[in-house]
């Protein structure tokens, strides 16, 4: 019954941070920008309602780890939050870099290079803290395809309204 309990907790804390996941693609949607401003205006206040319900929600499962598995947990989110500290200044890489470490949390056999680094710092840290990387991972590479997404439609309307009209001259 307790790890059953334990299960559920963990899968209460996955679902709030689908559910915050969606709050965000949604207010971040190109389709917001084809409706009007009041529909805007009122979906964002949902939105936003509706994030700070979804926050006020903690859900914690404590994972027991030894000292060794604690030091890991910490050198492995230290490597992904350097990377997601450079997103800015480089998207491109950071989402290879990104690849790389998600590449050396998988059992499947990757598309590009595996952080070997990495991989040696994840199989260190306890079993529940491992999926916990893949899912941190999964969700930023998740979360950087939607920006790209969202960039490219947006260039696209740029140039879109660039072109220039087709004027008779007389």
């Amino acid at each position: 019954r307790v790890e059953a309990f334990r299960d559920a907790a963990s899968a209460m804390e996955q679902e709030k941070e689908i559910l915050l996941e969606m709050i965000h693609n949604i207010q971040n949607s190109q389709d917001m920008r084809h409706i009007s401003e009041g529909e805007r205006e009122e979906l964002n206040l949902t939105a936003n309602r509706l994030m700070g319900r979804t926050l006020t929600v903690e859900v914690s499962v404590e994972t027991i780890r030894n000292a060794q598995q604690q030091e890991s947990l910490l050198h492995a989110t230290k490597m992904i939050d350097e990377i997601v500290n450079k997103l800015i200044d480089d998207l491109e890489d950071a989402k290879i870099r990104l690849m790389s470490l998600y590449g050396a949390c998988t059992s499947d056999v990757p598309a590009g290079p595996i952080d070997q680094k990495f991989q040696s710092v994840v199989i260190g840290c306890a079993i529940e803290d491992q999926k916990k990387i893949k899912r941190r991972l999964e969700t930023l590479l998740r979360n950087l395809e939607n920006s790209e997404k969202s960039i490219t439609l947006l260039e696209h309307q740029k140039t879109s309204v660039r072109q220039p009209c087709n004027s008779k001259q007389d």
